[in-house]
């Protein structure tokens, strides 16, 4: 009988580890894609040995209590989605950032080398500068904006060639706070909403991603991977069709430009930082589906807080 391949989950209880945890246990995910796996192959029951860790049960910038908890848990795979995401704040408050998304990675990293582990740890579209002016690949020179990018890179840099590091972006779910659940809600309550159209991305939904990770936990592959829903878009072309799905009209979103957010935002966000998936394609992946057909899916399977 094949063993199961034990993964250890951190920031188990965030918003894609929810996913994440669920989806390794063979479990139904809201919002998910009943027809998306990125190996075309579903999850058996039994498949993964899943360990969830959160913050209640480690203290994410204690280096020493992470290594502990890698050494104890003795995964075949490591899942790291703990993060500090609060991009503003982070300008502010760059200690705490840093030591959860630069030094934490590092002492993930370490542990899993020492207890032959692999680390898959995801990171973000923000560490680009978004003068490219296409589409980013892999490869591309890096150049982050703000504190929140600038803690992501550094994170990457303390992998090992042996890691997995997985950038993202824009990510959203059914089960987490974000900017869907915002714009859901404004819809319902009669309100209008401004975003802005100057600023283009890759949108993730949550389930989308939780699936594409199965196949990089079965095959370990190492190096730097772009992982997002299909097609380019902005904060007001997501409005605007949210608002479509959910029945207001063509003046529910306003377009505005970032110069007239009120107040400013504190970190500086890049133009265009949208994410190629083509590297994942050629791998003979699935990169997930269009982006429009997954913020169908997050609100078609809201719950009745949003």
């Amino acid at each position: 009988m094949t063993r199961a391949t034990r993964v250890l989950v951190t920031g188990a209880a965030g918003q894609v580890g929810v996913d994440v945890v669920d989806t390794l246990r063979a479990l139904p995910v809201p919002g998910a894609d009943e027809h998306y796996w990125a190996d075309a192959r579903g999850v058996d029951v039994g498949e993964f040995d899943v360990l969830a860790l959160t913050r209640h049960d480690v203290d994410f910038t204690d280096e020493t209590a992470l290594a502990a908890a890698v050494d104890r848990a003795r995964a075949d795979v490591i899942v790291n989605l703990a993060a500090y995401t609060a991009v503003d704040r982070a300008e502010a408050d760059t200690a705490t950032c840093y030591a959860v998304n630069d030094a934490a990675v590092g002492a993930l990293s370490r542990a899993a080398g020492e207890v032959g582990s692999h680390l898959i740890t995801i990171s973000t579209d923000y560490v680009f500068d978004g003068a490219k002016g296409a589409s980013y690949v892999e490869d591309d020179p890096t150049g982050p904006l703000n504190v929140y990018g600038a803690s992501k890179l550094a994170g990457e840099r303390r992998c090992s060639d042996r890691d997995t590091i997985v950038r993202t972006s824009w990510v959203m779910g059914v089960r987490g706070r974000n900017v869907l659940r915002v714009i859901a809600q404004r819809a319902a309550s009669g309100d209008t909403v401004r975003f802005v159209s100057d600023q283009m991305g890759t949108v993730t939904v949550a389930a989308d991603l939780a699936r594409a990770l199965v196949v990089l936990v079965r095959e370990r592959p190492g190096g730097t991977w772009h992982v997002a829903n299909e097609g380019a878009t902005t904060w007001f072309d997501v409005a605007t069709f949210a608002g479509r799905e959910l029945g207001r009209g063509d003046d529910f979103a306003t377009a505005i430009s970032t110069a007239d957010l009120v107040p400013a935002p504190a970190a500086t966000r890049p133009a265009r930082a949208d994410l190629s998936t083509e590297k994942f394609l050629a791998a003979g992946f699935r990169p997930p589906p269009p982006w429009r057909d997954g913020v169908a899916r997050l609100l078609a399977g809201r719950d009745g807080s949003w």
